[in-house]
């Protein structure tokens, strides 16, 4: 009698179990695979290498060893002695990508770094085929390149929307990690619009897709068959897989796939500014409730930002309407604004909010060329916050573009801890420039201990604002 009862609580349970939706049978991807498989190329690329160097495994080498770079496409290593002391002959370096097909009539999406300074990349499709691909154009900003082989009557992918991608939706990628063709792994968004170091443009995909070697440039696809990203690139301490694999949204490779094949060149909005991320040390010392927005740590002297009066200082909170909430969020907007546009700009500055027109300047090729600081003789005495400073000589200061600045000839105590170090110009102090030493050091002493500055500071080609702290 128990027993009947209890098998039928246990069968009620699961039926309400399987009724309220908690049993799910996880996705099936052979439809997708069987789909999608042909819309993914194989992309083998070969450069041309010179070489001084002499053979790290002596006359003949190690034939396994040869065997080895040969299939993985690592070119023998410069710089290394041979047993003999041989020199090196001229040789081919090899290496594999993956890429999808964007149009019928032979259009290759893939990345930048994948095709970048090949000698001749060579597209290989699922049943086969081998052509040879001219490159259209590359850009290295979002790591897009777009490729062109000549056929015909090729199956295209189907262009998704990554807005509607949701953390905790499965997805997955086709490749050929490691050589191996037509590769399928699969796995869920693990977060969106993630910003990663020095990539300002792209708000990357993350997901815990297994991505290795040879996946790169190759779709990452929801569970419709539709390419909502390019795979680009992983976070790894052993060179393979550890769940943190990153992807361009697809929408932002098609606009700079669109762009290279109209014009072979990428147009991009440009301000001319340094910016960084608000903390909430910065946040307090510049007297806000929250740390919303980007903070300009310089700007380019006759610069478009420059020009519409933005300053060093400001905290801008919308661009052309659209929220800034993180900096990472300000070179997307600013990059995909037409040159010549005026846009308002809304800042917070000293405390008041306000709102400046600035006309967006194009992008340049080359990164902005930055005043440098030289050594001079110290001061005597170290200041409240541990800074020994010096006045800049009229030569420095033209270096300058003729701002005023302050030498950091020693570092201690706070400053020190805070990461300022010698050969640091000091510019300003929270939102004031800074004059002289005797200006600066007496803003310092009136500073209660306890409370958080923000110290302006040039560092090589770089502006950014330290939050200090004042302590006794």
């Amino acid at each position: 009698m128990l027993k009947n009862w209890f098998v039928a609580m246990s069968l009620a349970f699961i039926a309400t179990f399987n009724t309220v939706g908690y049993a799910k049978e996880l996705p099936d991807f052979t439809e997708l695979a069987e789909k999608q498989g042909a819309t993914v190329v194989n992309i083998s690329v070969t450069q041309n290498m010179r070489s001084n160097t002499v053979s790290p495994f002596g006359p003949g080498g190690d034939e396994q060893l040869q065997e080895f770079f040969r299939r993985f496409g690592i070119p023998n290593m410069p710089g290394m002695p041979g047993q003999n002391g041989e020199a090196q002959p001229d040789y081919k370096s090899q290496s594999l990508g993956s890429g999808f097909i964007i149009s019928n009539d032979g259009y290759i999406l893939t990345n930048a770094h994948v095709v970048s300074g090949a000698d001749e990349v060579i597209v290989k499709l699922s049943d086969n085929r081998e052509f040879k691909a001219k490159i259209i154009g590359t850009d290295k900003r979002t790591d897009v390149a777009l490729v062109k082989i000549e056929a015909s009557g090729l199956q295209k992918v189907t262009i998704g929307d990554p807005s509607k991608l949701k953390v905790g939706e499965w997805v997955a990628a086709i490749g050929s990690p490691f050589g191996l063709e037509n590769t399928m792994t699969a796995g869920i968004v693990s977060a969106k619009g993630r910003a990663l170091p020095q990539e300002n443009f792209v708000p990357f995909i993350q997901t815990d897709v297994a991505i290795n070697p040879g996946n790169s440039g190759g779709p990452l696809f929801n569970l419709n068959g539709e390419v909502v990203g390019i795979n680009s690139q992983i976070y790894s301490r052993s060179g393979g897989s550890m769940g943190l694999s990153f992807a361009i949204p697809i929408d932002v490779a098609i606009d700079v796939s669109n762009q290279l094949k109209t014009s072979g060149k990428i147009t991009r909005g440009w301000l001319g500014i340094a910016i960084q991320e608000i903390t909430k040390e910065l946040a307090e010392s510049f007297g806000m409730k929250n740390t919303n927005g980007a903070l300009v740590a310089g700007v380019e002297k006759n610069g478009p930002a420059d020009k519409g009066g933005l300053e060093a200082g400001d905290v801008i909170l919308k661009f052309d309407g659209k929220p800034i909430t993180t900096s990472a969020d300000l070179p997307r907007a600013v990059g995909a604004t037409k040159p010549g546009k005026i846009v308002p700009v809304e800042v917070l500055r000293k405390g008041s909010a306000k709102t400046l027109n600035i006309g967006v300047g194009e992008m340049p090729s080359d990164p902005n060329e930055a005043a440098q600081s030289s050594k001079s003789a110290p001061q005597a005495e170290a200041n409240k916050i541990g800074l020994t400073l010096k006045e800049l000589t009229a030569a420095q200061k033209k270096k300058l573009n003729g701002k005023n600045g302050l030498l950091v000839i020693e570092s201690t105590g706070a400053a020190a801890q805070a990461g300022i170090r010698r050969g640091d110009v000091i510019l300003g102090l929270n939102n004031s420039e800074t004059q002289s030493v005797e200006q600066f050091n007496k803003q310092i002493n009136a500073v209660a201990t306890g409370k958080t500055v923000a110290v302006l500071v040039q560092r090589g080609e770089n502006t950014l604002y330290v939050p200090i702290k004042v302590t006794k």
